[in-house]
């Protein structure tokens, strides 16, 4: 995704604008651009480009012809752009596909705050171009009102929960989520852990550039120290669907040595967030330097939808894992989404994740709670079940038991979270945890890990920590620690 950014009120613009230009420049490296706003000195817009449609042409920010003083400044994919612009007859001044759609975000000059999701921000600017107001609006059934009422009408297009009728319609719906997610004039790539979510991203994606006769084979990237679980499943299934396979080894001090720029990039502290990171941080890295992959496919989104965590097994009711399913995707934007899509962008590539497409994970939401339950002591029993007959995946990856990402690239005997707690023990003293408190009033850390991060993170974004509501912790059990190591059916998983 791109770079973007607009300022407004400050009577030192350029200074001003070259300062914030610097800071997102990673997001879009192929070319920068700003302007001001209808010869306002205080009022400018700015992009960094990362041009993944229409390369020559679709450099922003554009003033739209028709209408001389709008200007679009856009960041985001219309899959569809091509067929809505057949539909209503748009006129385009470029190939790009953000040339029927108005959105963004616009914050006025040093009033940093988080942009809710499902939501748009009105300014009302003054003739000098300086802000007299801001107002952010909700869109219409978003985000925090019912999300069955997002369901129902795609339910009402796949009617019936026969199970042979469901898992046709899931395989229906993601093979669309993928093909529609084509739309791309660079290369394609994809992340495979080796996980259920990727693996099967992975296949559908190479099984579907092949009917579409792309012209270069799919890379598929994995990574992870010498010998682990991740590595080890992923070669299996590039083995299985024939990819061209990218293995990216690292040590523990290269991981560690990473974990500053690693937060800088996300915005965050949280504790789970930071440790999955950085081995997506340091194979998006090689990707950019290595390959010419810009388009990454992964698959994001699968434990919030499908009920992946291993915390799962604990929940109390069918219903109530139904409950933390839906809180998970409400807040998707500050956990694994932010990961995914900021570690991605710290080196210039755009993601895409089709487990989250609104069609296929409304479908799946649709479903009876008791249908989307762990069964037989297995995570995402309905996926796994759709996909059994389809042979895309070795059988012994459609089975496999979820593994965390930030433990998968190590070892059993020598987890990531072993590494980190070894190391951080030695940079916080215990002195310091009996002050944390009153150094760290919000989200005070509980963990020497957690105030290792947050130092780190003061000392880049000081005063924003109420960016992070609460950390990311698993439910259902008493584990002081988000890692699924904590946990018991975790530990029985391994010796088995």
């Amino acid at each position: 995704m791109c770079g973007i950014w607009a300022l407004f009120g400050s009577d030192d613009c350029l200074s001003v604008q070259c300062l914030s230009a610097m800071k997102i420049a990673h997001r879009g490296p192929d070319a920068f651009r700003f302007e001001n706003v209808n010869g306002y000195t205080n009022c400018c817009f700015g992009f960094h480009r990362l041009a993944v449609v229409d390369q020559l042409f679709g450099m922003q920010p554009i003033r739209v012809k028709k209408y001389p003083y709008l200007w679009l400044c856009y960041n985001g994919e219309i899959y569809n752009h091509k067929k809505l612009q057949h539909h209503f007859e748009f006129e385009y001044q470029t190939k790009v596909d953000g040339l029927i759609s108005l959105k963004h975000s616009m914050t006025p000059f040093l009033k940093v705050e988080p942009f809710l999701p499902g939501h748009y921000e009105v300014l009302d600017l003054k003739p000098n171009g300086k802000v007299a107001s801001v107002e952010m609006v909700k869109y219409h059934n978003c985000r925090d009102e019912p999300l069955h009422a997002l369901y129902d009408s795609v339910e009402k297009l796949f009617p019936g929960f026969e199970i042979e009728t469901v898992k046709n319609n899931l395989r229906i719906l993601f093979d669309n989520a993928i093909k529609k997610r084509l739309m791309t004039d660079r290369r394609i790539g994809c992340l495979l852990s080796g996980g259920l979510d990727s693996s099967l991203v992975a296949a559908i994606l190479l099984k579907q550039l092949k009917e579409a006769q792309v012209q270069y084979p799919l890379q598929t990237f994995a990574i992870g120290m010498e010998d682990s679980p991740d590595l080890l499943a992923a070669r299996k299934v590039a083995n299985h669907i024939g990819s061209e396979h990218h293995e990216v080894l690292f040590n523990s001090e290269e991981g560690i040595q990473v974990l500053d720029e690693v937060i800088f990039s996300l915005e965050t502290y949280d504790i789970t967030t930071v440790r999955a990171s950085v081995g997506m941080y340091l194979i998006s890295k090689y990707i950019r330097k290595n390959t010419d992959s810009v388009v990454i496919f992964s698959g994001e989104g699968s434990d919030e939808l499908t009920q992946g965590y291993i915390y799962f097994h604990k929940a109390p009711s069918p219903e109530k894992a139904e409950e933390e399913s839906e809180r998970l995707l409400k807040e998707l934007y500050l956990f694994d989404v932010l990961r995914a899509d900021r570690t991605t962008a710290a080196h210039g590539l755009e993601l895409r994740v089709p487990f989250l497409d609104h069609r296929f994970s409304s479908y799946y939401m649709s479903l009876p709670p008791n249908m989307r339950i762990p069964k037989n002591g297995i995570e995402k029993h309905l996926l796994r079940e759709t996909f059994e007959d389809s042979n895309l995946i070795p059988k012994e990856i459609l089975w496999r038991p979820k593994e965390a990402f930030s433990d998968g690239i190590t070892s059993v005997k020598n987890s990531w979270f072993r590494i980190l707690q070894e190391y951080i023990d030695h940079q916080v003293d215990d002195a310091a945890m009996a002050s944390a408190a009153q150094k760290f009033a919000v989200n005070t850390p509980k963990t020497k890990e957690g105030y290792y991060y947050r130092q780190i993170f003061e000392r880049h974004y000081p005063g924003r920590a109420d960016w992070l509501p609460h950390y990311w912790m698993p439910r259902w059990t008493s584990a002081t620690d988000p890692s699924a190591r904590t946990l018991t059916h975790y530990k029985a998983t391994a010796k088995a």
